[in-house]
Order: C-alpha cells, then sequence, then structure tokens
C-alpha cells in the first residue's frame, strides 16, 4: 500500500512539473529571446502624449532601467516641478509598472475617461511627477499602471506596487 501512496504521489507532483518533457525528449527546447517577454509599444504612442511627457521609443537592444528611460533630463525637470496651477484630486489607485518599452511618463488608470494631463504623488515619501493620463478599463477601485520614467521620478520601487495619487493638473 506504501508504494502505491508513494507512487501516487510522485505522479501528481511530476504531472505539474513543466520541465519534465524537457528530460524525456532528445532535442533541447528551443531558445526564447528575451525581446518575447517584453510587449511591444503599440498601446502608448508618443504623439498622444503632451510634449511634456512624450519620449522616443527605447532602443530595440535596450535591457536595464537607464536604457529603457529615454525621457530627457529637462523633461524630469520639468516634471517633478511643482504644480503651476490648482489640481483637482481624483483619488487613490495602486501602480505597478507597465510596459518598459512604452516611452514617455504616462499612468493607464481607471480614474479617468479620457486623456489628460496629470499628476502622480507617491503617498509614501511625497515625490510628485506630472504625467500623461491615459483611461484604463475596469472600475475605479482598480489598479493602474505607470512608466517606467514616471515610476523612477516619484522613487517607487519598479518591482513592487506603490499607492499614489493621481490629480488633475491645472
Amino acid at each position: 500500500m506504501k508504494k502505491i501512496v508513494v507512487s501516487g504521489v510522485l505522479v501528481a507532483l511530476l504531472s505539474g512539473c513543466s520541465t519534465v518533457g524537457g528530460f524525456l525528449r532528445k532535442d533541447p527546447a528551443p531558445v526564447v529571446e528575451a525581446d518575447a517577454a517584453l510587449p511591444p509599444a503599440a498601446d502608448v504612442e508618443t504623439a498622444a502624449l503632451a510634449p511634456a511627457t512624450a519620449a522616443p521609443p527605447p532602443p530595440t537592444a535596450a535591457r536595464t532601467a537607464d536604457a529603457l528611460d529615454t525621457t530627457t533630463p529637462e523633461q524630469r525637470a520639468a516634471a517633478v516641478a511643482p504644480a503651476q496651477s490648482p489640481s483637482k484630486n481624483l483619488g487613490k489607485t495602486v501602480v505597478s509598472l507597465g510596459s518598459p518599452t512604452e516611452p514617455g511618463l504616462w499612468v493607464k488608470t481607471p480614474l479617468v475617461k479620457t486623456e489628460s494631463q496629470g499628476r502622480v504623488t507617491n503617498l509614501a515619501n511625497g515625490k510628485s511627477s506630472l504625467v500623461t493620463l491615459l483611461p484604463l478599463d475596469g472600475p475605479a477601485t482598480a489598479g493602474s499602471r505607470m512608466s517606467l520614467p514616471a515610476l523612477r521620478l516619484i522613487g517607487a520601487s519598479l518591482t513592487d506596487l506603490t499607492e499614489v495619487e493621481v490629480a488633475l493638473e491645472g
């Protein structure tokens, strides 16, 4: 009886293992390039972003945060400057890293229904950035996605979830 139980447990454990097939095949598994893991930059067009938040797409060989962030020092300085006119608070949301290949300073959030100029503030440290707010389907309580350069400007981790306050600019 013990042999049957042990055999059953081993079969159950191995059935979920995706690498078992690799051990049984004689031909090696195909190698997947790192580019396949990055989604294309089709969702956010540079032309759709305001000039202050737009940036050119990163080079195809870019693999680091510095290489993927194509915003200029002038853009970064302008984005972190305090708001010049009162803003309308839209609410809080939790952001994660959006596609790192999509250039510019943007946030895709269900808090807006149309593309708008806005500002996000990291609630943990008070740092804020000017961004283009892009609509994202879902309830207002759903999370949001933020561009790599915008996350860096507000001092947020690229791998963690960060709570931010979203406001319309002007």
